[in-house]
């Protein structure tokens, strides 16, 4: 059994895929940023009418 604190073999470990916290920030970021861009959009085009 190795000892190495680096080792990320523990029981139930799925290789391959990003940890539950990660995915969870990654989702939220991309939802923020889509909402932003969205909403920067959302402006531009109201604006755009105005002239």
């Amino acid at each position: 059994m190795s000892h190495d604190p680096l080792d990320s073999q523990k029981p139930g470990h799925k290789e391959g895929l990003l940890p539950r916290g990660l995915a969870i920030r990654l989702f939220a970021y991309l939802i923020a940023g889509h909402a932003i861009a969205g909403f920067l959009y959302l402006l531009f085009k109201v604006g755009s009418h105005n002239q």
